[in-house]
């Protein structure tokens, strides 16, 4: 007994400092601890019973500092798995995908992550105009995490996809143009930029025009009778 309680607490005592509430599965893992500050760490597997007709489910992963880090599993009672969701700072972050009872992919999600810890954050966004070129763009953070990316719908039966939506900071974009109104808006601006610029003359024109300024014009007869 001695040497199972030393075990314990060097498994408790490990990676996230001393836990004061904690289980230990039937596979010997530690899970869902708290710490002495009453924050939770490591690995949890979390049990939501059924709710207004919602079927109940399980989910686990990890808990950094009572938040959500890195990818969480949702299981049926039946053991079967539904969704792997990413998470960082305890909000969605990354790819999230769902699947039916079969196991087939029905969805694809994208998404932002901002940490609760900062007024403001700094993301980057790809320059419209050069493709593969990003800018940085500093946002107000509302602690939370927004739609950010390429989303898709599948059929499961087939595995083809119904449905492509691309999502810029929360704002849904042309399907047809991932950059939707903003590359619009760009090439407006650049259309009206060229009907208001003075057209620049070609060289020659110029060059002609320099070596023949202040001679009188001489009216050429085109045969016309006036």
């Amino acid at each position: 007994m001695r040497w199972i309680a030393i075990v314990l607490c060097f498994i408790c005592t490990t990676g996230y400092g001393q836990l004061k509430d904690y289980t230990i599965s039937v596979k010997g893992d530690t899970l869902n601890g708290v710490d002495k500050n009453g924050k939770k760490q490591g690995k949890w597997v979390i049990r939501y019973d059924e709710v207004r007709g919602e079927p109940g489910y399980e989910e686990e992963g990890e808990f950094k500092d009572d938040r959500k880090e890195g990818p969480w599993r949702k299981f049926t009672f039946q053991g079967d798995l539904f969704a792997i969701e990413n998470y960082r700072w305890g909000f969605k972050d990354g790819g999230s995908q769902y699947f039916n009872l079969n196991g087939d992919l029905m969805k694809e999600e994208s998404w932002r992550a901002f940490n609760p810890d900062k007024v403001y954050d700094t993301i980057e966004v790809e320059d419209v105009m050069h493709p593969d070129h990003y800018n940085q763009v500093i946002i107000k953070n509302e602690g939370s995490s927004i739609k950010h990316g390429t989303w898709k719908y599948y059929d499961p039966a087939a595995g083809f996809i119904t449905k492509t939506e691309f999502w810029l900071l929360g704002k849904l974009q042309d399907s047809n143009n991932p950059l939707g109104g903003n590359a619009k808006k760009a090439a407006a601006d650049s259309s009206s930029s060229a009907a208001t610029k003075p057209k620049v003359k070609p060289k020659e024109v110029l060059e002609f025009e320099k070596k023949n300024s202040g001679k009188k014009r001489i009216k050429v007869r085109d045969g016309s009778t006036n």
